[in-house]
C-alpha cells in the first residue's frame, strides 16, 4: 500500500511534544476581538479578489494521461485527468460492498497536540489500514444551534484553517464545473489526498492561512485551488454542497456541522481519537491519555482495525 508522506517536527524546528499550551484559551481584548474579525472578512475579500492560478480539473491535467500525482495510488484516481463523471461512472465496479470501521480524530488545526497526533499514530497506521476504516477528521470550535457565531480557541486564522481542510474533503473528485448538477452518488476528495493536504497545513500550522502556503499543500495533493477557494470564502451558512440547485459547497456550513457533531460526542480535547464510536486515545498538553490498551502505539490501532474487519466481513 502507498504510504502517506509523514512531515515531522514544527514550523520553526522544535519538537510540538514540549509544547504545553496548546489548549490554552486566552481573554482577547474587545478591540483585538475587532482586529480578529476584520482579519477573516480581508481573508475572505483576498481570496475572492486576488488572481489565482488556473487549476481547471485540478493539478492532475498537468501529468501524463493515466498518470497520477506523485505519491497517489493509482487506485484513488480516475483513469484520465480530464474523465467526466458519466465516464466514471459507466466503469465497472468490481470492488464488493465492505463493512468498514468508523476512525475519527477530532483537532483544531493549530494546535501542536492535533499535529502530534495525526503524524504520530493516525498517519501511520492509515498508511496500513486506509481501506479498511471510513476515516474522517472532524473540528472542535464554540458554536450553538442558536447563533451562526464560530468561535476557535486559536482564532479566525485556525477557523479558517478548519474550513480549508473540511472544503478539501468534501470538493467533488474528479472536479467539475457544475456542483449543482452532481447526483449525491458522486465522489469526493480521496482520503489519501485530504488527509494529505491536512497534515501539509498542520505541518506548519503558524502559516495557516497564508494564501501561497495553501495554495503550495493543494497543489502536492491534487486538490482543485480554484474550487476550495471558493468553498472557503462562502458565507452561506446553510449546510448544503450545491446539490438539488441548493447553495454551493460552503467551509461554514462544514465547519458548523463538523464541531457540532465533536459536541454531540463530548470530544472537547484536541486530539481525541475515536475508533468503532469509541475513545481510543488523546492527546492533550504534550502527552498521551486514556488510551485503550498501547493506543498510543499506531501499529496496535491498525492491529485493531484488522481485529474489528476480519469479524465484520
Amino acid at each position: 500500500m502507498e504510504k502517506l508522506p509523514i512531515h515531522t517536527g514544527d514550523a520553526d524546528g522544535s519538537d510540538p511534544e514540549n509544547s504545553s499550551n496548546s489548549r490554552r484559551d486566552r481573554s482577547i481584548p474587545p478591540h483585538r476581538i475587532a482586529i480578529a474579525a476584520g482579519f477573516l472578512f480581508c481573508w475572505y475579500l483576498f481570496i475572492k479578489l486576488a488572481p489565482t492560478t488556473e487549476l481547471s480539473h485540478g493539478c492532475i491535467k498537468h501529468h501524463a494521461p493515466g498518470s497520477t500525482v506523485p505519491g497517489i495510488p493509482n487506485s484513488w484516481a480516475p483513469d484520465t485527468p480530464d474523465q467526466t463523471w458519466e465516464e466514471y461512472n459507466k466503469q465497472p465496479q468490481t470492488d464488493l460492498v465492505d463493512t468498514k470501521i468508523p476512525l475519527e480524530a477530532h483537532i483544531m488545526s493549530k494546535c501542536p497536540d492535533a499535529q502530534i497526533c495525526l503524524q504520530r499514530l493516525v498517519l501511520p497506521a492509515m498508511e496500513q489500514i486506509s481501506d479498511k476504516v471510513d476515516f474522517q477528521l472532524s473540528f472542535i470550535a464554540s458554536v450553538t444551534n442558536d447563533s451562526s457565531e464560530i468561535k476557535c480557541m486559536h482564532g479566525p486564522a485556525e477557523c479558517i484553517g478548519d474550513m480549508l481542510i473540511l472544503c478539501a474533503a468534501n470538493l467533488p473528485f474528479p472536479p467539475t464545473d457544475d456542483e449543482a448538477m452532481l447526483p449525491q452518488s458522486y465522489p469526493r476528495t480521496p482520503i489519501i489526498r485530504s488527509l494529505g493536504f491536512a497534515n501539509c497545513l498542520i505541518n506548519e500550522y503558524p502559516r495557516i492561512p497564508e494564501r501561497e502556503f495553501v495554495h503550495q499543500c493543494a497543489l502536492e495533493y491534487g486538490i482543485d485551488f480554484e474550487s476550495l477557494n471558493t468553498c472557503a470564502s462562502q458565507q452561506n451558512d446553510e449546510p448544503d454542497n450545491g446539490e438539488n440547485g441548493g447553495p454551493p459547497l460552503s467551509g461554514i456550513a462544514l465547519l458548523r456541522n463538523s464541531a457540532l457533531r465533536s459536541s454531540s460526542l463530548d470530544a472537547k480535547i484536541s486530539c481525541t481519537v475515536r475508533l468503532d464510536e469509541k475513545t481510543w486515545c488523546i492527546h492533550d498538553s504534550g502527552a498521551w491519555k486514556d488510551c485503550a490498551q498501547d493506543g498510543s502505539n499506531p501499529q496496535v490501532l491498525a492491529d485493531e482495525v484488522e481485529r474489528l474487519y476480519a469479524e465484520r466481513n
